[in-house]
């Protein structure tokens, strides 16, 4: 079981911008992602994740729970089930959705995203349109999930 530990640690490790042990709990959402978790704001929040720096600083011992509970949590979404969820959008069974439509679900799906927002997040992770509006979505999974705010 040191592995996992090691790898938390090495993770928190990186969060805790003053040496002294502690992160801000501002970055339980970074931290957990950097550990190939995706945990929704909803997930941070209850985790005990701020919408502020310096509200709250955590030690190591704080976080290790919040990591185990996220990792075990149902409800985070993993590579393949992102990748059933696009494939009911994908009617020619070519690995090709149209563009409009993740930007559709994206909008209007789940944590909802403002445009403004979503725009940067699309130009950055999807490949550029087909002439009939389709994108590959197996690459821009690939890009969302490592993607860094």
């Amino acid at each position: 079981m040191r592995g996992p530990t090691k790898g938390v640690k090495f993770a928190f490790s990186i969060y805790d911008f003053e040496g002294n042990g502690t992160m801000d709990a501002y970055y339980i959402g970074d931290c957990l992602r950097a550990l190939n978790l995706n945990p929704t704001l909803a997930v941070i929040e209850k985790a005990g994740g701020k919408d502020k720096r310096k509200e709250k600083m955590i030690k190591l011992d704080d976080f290790m729970p919040i990591f185990a509970q996220v990792k075990k949590d149902k409800d985070a979404g993993s590579y393949e089930d992102f990748m059933e969820v696009l494939k009911l959008y994908d009617k020619s069974e070519n690995g090709t959705m149209m563009y409009a439509e993740l930007e559709h679900i994206l909008l209007s799906l789940g944590e909802r995203l403002e445009k403004t927002e979503l725009e940067p997040v699309l130009k950055e992770c999807c490949d550029e349109e087909d002439e009939d509006g389709f994108i590959p979505y197996e690459p821009f999974l690939k890009r969302i999930l490592s993607y860094k705010v």
